[in-house]
């Protein structure tokens, strides 16, 4: 049994872990007997090719974890109680009729939300593997701050920082973090917020459904960009919400008459999804004036604020807000890590109470540890140091993307004014983003088809996205031309 045991080098997992977990996995499952004795270490690292000393670290491991015991002079044995309180399944014998499964449920019929069925961005998994990368909301690990962040984990599970978070908090945040977003994060875009207006979330993912789910019913209707965020429309539709396209033009959303009978509008004002837009403050003082005049929320995704090439940027609309209409939702996603799911929503007191109600009944709070590193990160400066390097590696491959398109698929573009880490493609008449988007996998190149961005049908065909976040500068080059010979073949 223990020949079957396959370990791999270079897998992200030393010899004698994966030998550790998967002799305490064949424990588990019963295909171990009690009372013959597990092969010695030398019997064992000749089946399996590897040094002696990694079995018996494994074996060492083992014993101090409660699986095996050490019996003297016969070896190691499997430790019985590790199995005590296991189920044991009797084997049905399907012809004794009182063993017979009765009716299975119909899962389809019981369902009341299909959340599965609904059209959502896709990422290809494997995408460090391809030649060119134009994939939006990936990070370059080149960047990543591997020792800065790993000294914030380090002290964050320090003797007193563990006393001090791994307590029940029920519904609170961590202090240290909710201090660093008022004073750090916030003031960067002309933001002024007590404690008691912040909420952390897993994500801005996260905010929007609190968001929508405190604010909306079926009778309520929602302005969403037109085309725009995806997972906002998703998550609208799950109540389901009315849900009003609102145009986009060069200057972002339109305001006006296309926001009457909004009860909630959700707008990316600094750099529009997906189209990288930014709305001038004249609009965003007329958006809020309609806010007030009409009696509508807006809630304001900020989700690029930090990448920001723009010495003199637009304020926040809720930094220009004067009568609580505006609900603010920020991320760390695009600065630090996607992975590491850490958002948070600005808004007045009372109505951050009932947000941090409902995220209780979720999941009481963001793990508390996690909290603590950003935290740490935020006030050790390596965020704004952090920032400052995405910045200079992001604004060269702005420009070099601006310089590729201008070159390649001239007509195609606008350079977006605030900076972020795409653009938004424009195709030829005729051409079919889908079709090319299946094309340049061929050719080891990742782009986004725009059509899902569209909520009226039938969609524009001929939009794509190409993101700069994860591709080197040297590549887009190379990358955009390839991509142009292929939508030349195709239109």
């Amino acid at each position: 049994m223990f020949q079957l045991f396959h370990l791999t080098q270079g897998s992200g997992a030393s010899l004698q872990q994966q030998l550790r977990e998967q002799i305490a996995g064949a424990i588990l499952n019963g295909n171990v007997p009690l009372n013959k004795a597990l092969p010695s270490s030398r019997k064992l690292s000749q089946q399996l090719k590897v040094a002696r000393n990694t079995v018996v670290i494994a074996y060492e491991h083992l014993l101090d974890d409660g699986y095996i015991v050490a019996k003297e002079r016969c070896g190691y044995f499997v430790n019985p109680d590790i199995l005590n309180g296991k189920v044991k399944l009797d084997v049905i014998d399907p012809n004794d009729e009182s063993q017979v499964p009765g009716i299975l449920p119909n899962w389809q019929d019981r369902f009341k939300l299909n959340p599965s069925k609904q059209i959502n961005v896709k990422k290809p998994k494997d995408w460090q593997n391809y030649d060119y990368p134009f994939i939006y909301g990936q990070f370059d690990s080149t960047m990543f701050p591997t020792v800065n962040w790993r000294e914030c984990c380090k002290d964050a599970i320090s003797g007193p920082s563990i006393k001090d978070w791994a307590a029940d908090r029920f519904d609170k945040d961590d202090p240290l973090l909710i201090e660093q977003i008022r004073t750090r994060l916030l003031p960067r875009r002309g933001v002024w917020a007590g404690a008691d207006e912040i909420l952390v979330t897993v994500g801005a993912q996260q905010a929007l459904y609190l968001l929508v789910k405190l604010l909306m019913d079926k009778d309520s209707t929602i302005g969403l960009e037109e085309p725009g965020y995806v997972d906002i429309r998703n998550i609208a539709s799950l109540n389901p919400a009315k849900i009003k396209s609102i145009p986009v033009d060069s200057d972002g959303m339109l305001v006006g008459e296309p926001l009457k009978g909004c009860d909630l509008v959700y707008t990316t004002p600094s750099h529009q999804c997906p189209s990288t837009v930014t709305m001038p403050l004249a609009r965003r003082y007329e958006l809020l004036q309609q806010a007030s005049d009409e009696d509508f929320i807006i809630v304001e995704d900020d989700y690029e604020s930090e990448t920001n090439f723009n010495s003199n940027p637009t304020p926040a609309l809720k930094s220009l807000d004067k009568n609580d209409r505006v609900i603010y939702v920020g991320s760390l996603s695009k600065t630090l890590a996607p992975g590491l799911r850490l958002g948070y929503i600005v808004g007045p007191a009372e109505f951050i109470k009932e947000a941090r109600a409902l995220r209780r009944l979720m999941l009481r709070h963001p793990a508390a540890n996690n909290q603590r590193s950003v935290a740490l990160f935020l006030e050790r400066g390596y965020h704004d140091s952090l920032i400052m390097n995405i910045m200079r590696n992001y604004q060269t491959r702005w420009r070099a993307m601006d310089e590729a398109l201008t070159k390649y698929l001239p007509e195609s573009h606008n350079q977006p004014t605030f900076g972020g880490s795409c653009y938004w493609v424009k195709g030829p008449e005729g051409l079919n983003a889908k079709e090319l988007q299946e094309m340049a996998i061929t050719k080891s190149i990742l782009i986004e088809a725009g059509e899902i961005h569209f909520l009226q049908q039938p969609a524009p065909q001929n939009f794509f996205r190409l993101g700069f976040s994860s591709i080197a500068t040297d590549k887009i080059e190379p990358g955009i031309k390839e991509l142009a010979e292929l939508i030349h073949e195709l239109v």
